[in-house]
């Protein structure tokens, strides 16, 4: 039996790799998407080895995450309950996506991933395997307490060391952490309490408030039909582009949030996440559209935002109601073209300009000082029809 296993290097996935051979006697073909992990990729392929994989592959795919899945993402301006810009949550399909084309270059009949059965992982990766692949078999260890006897980290630790696997995992967990180019999550360990503030030690993408640059930066984003595609000038690809602004959101502690979301399995979570560059695009597109897009067809759009954050967020990126919505969002950034300032300060993004080839703005309508194209008289008559059902019914209820 050959089986596709979603593989990091940590205590858990460590501990699956040695199961799945013990369990299964199978042939392990370990997977690791790179997604802009930066240094927890070091040393991955040979660990594996050496642990008994018969193969491992480590893939980098951070051009494709960010064209492909992260930037479409933004163009609805998407936001699952307000607040989480769906770091964790894009970056699942395009990791099964690849264990399903891996699974089928080596011709595994399964595949296994280490999400527990509270958290939504679990769901994003089998939809987007079934939806690829309908008769792959998956393998969700944590699901299956009478094969696989763990209760926590100390299990898993004692485990290895009785089959000889080296770690140098110890048993105290703060947290959990998981990264990709977009962002850093923190869930779990001391952060279950959501009165507990996290430490301020904690942050990765972005330096501490208190260590904040003391100056503003402003930084010109340029967008072609609603893709980023330029930073102060320099065209740049899709992975440098969201590099270059967390590296500049970085300095300014920009993109942090703290949220207690409402997972698909049903329970609440507390999650602390950093989203530097994301926070950045989110307003400057929000703006530049402000100026670019028809009235009408914003309002439409801005409709399907809780729909597509909730598709996203529950691991339906591949259901065809999401690509149905991708294809309505794609039309409406048609004329979504030009630049956006804005200025990065202590923590805030704040637009200080736009300007765009296709913009409706039209300062000879809009001022205060000059008639413009519009005579205010017309107003009277639109006020009138508008109010017509008001006055209907306030005459109604007065008798």
């Amino acid at each position: 039996m050959k089986v596709v296993l979603a593989y990091s290097g940590g205590l858990d996935t460590t501990v699956l790799l040695t199961w799945l051979q013990e369990k299964y006697n199978a042939e392990v073909i370990c997977y690791c998407s790179n997604v802009g992990q930066e240094e927890e990729l070091d040393g991955l392929e040979a660990k594996a080895l050496k642990h008994g994989a018969v193969k491992c592959y480590v893939d980098d795919v951070q051009e494709e995450f960010a064209a492909d899945y992260i930037f479409p993402m933004m163009q609805a301006n998407a936001i699952y309950e307000g607040t989480y810009l769906l770091g964790t949550s894009i970056a699942r399909p395009l990791i099964a996506k690849r264990m399903i084309d891996i699974a089928n270059l080596e011709g595994a009949e399964a595949i296994c991933h280490g999400a527990t059965g509270k958290g939504n992982d679990q769901v994003r990766f089998e939809l987007t395997a079934y939806a690829l692949k309908p008769d792959v078999k998956v393998i969700a260890p944590w699901r299956m307490p009478e094969d696989f006897p763990f209760e926590g980290r100390s299990d898993m630790i004692k485990y290895l060391e009785e089959k000889g696997v080296p770690t140098t995992v110890s048993a105290a967990k703060p947290y959990s952490m998981d990264r990709n180019m977009l962002h850093i999550s923190f869930e779990g360990g001391i952060l279950e309490d959501p009165w507990n503030e996290p430490d301020e030690n904690m942050w990765c993408m972005t330096k501490p408030l208190s260590q904040a640059a003391d100056e503003a930066e402003y930084v010109e984003i340029g967008f072609e039909k609603g893709i980023p595609v330029s930073v102060n000038g320099e065209k740049l690809g899709a992975a440098a582009l969201l590099k270059k602004l967390n590296a500049i959101g970085c300095e300014h502690a920009v993109g942090r949030i703290d949220i207690v979301e409402n997972r698909f399995t049903g329970m609440k979570d507390r999650g602390v996440y950093e989203t530097p560059g994301g926070t950045i695009l989110h307003h400057a597109h929000r703006a530049l559209e402000s100026i670019c897009m028809d009235r009408e067809t914003m309002h439409l759009r801005d409709g399907f935002i809780p729909q597509y954050a909730k598709l996203v967020y529950n691991g339906f990126w591949f259901a065809p109601e999401r690509e149905m919505l991708q294809a309505a969002i794609t039309q409406s950034q048609e004329s979504v073209t030009g630049d956006v300032r804005v200025k990065l300060y202590k923590g805030g993004v704040h637009v200080c300009g736009r300007r765009s080839p296709y913009s409706l703005y039209n300062p000879a309508i809009v001022s205060f000082d000059e008639a413009g194209g519009y005579d205010q008289s017309d107003a009277t008559g639109f006020i009138k029809l508008n109010a017509l059902r008001l006055r209907v019914l306030a005459q109604m209820k007065n008798g």
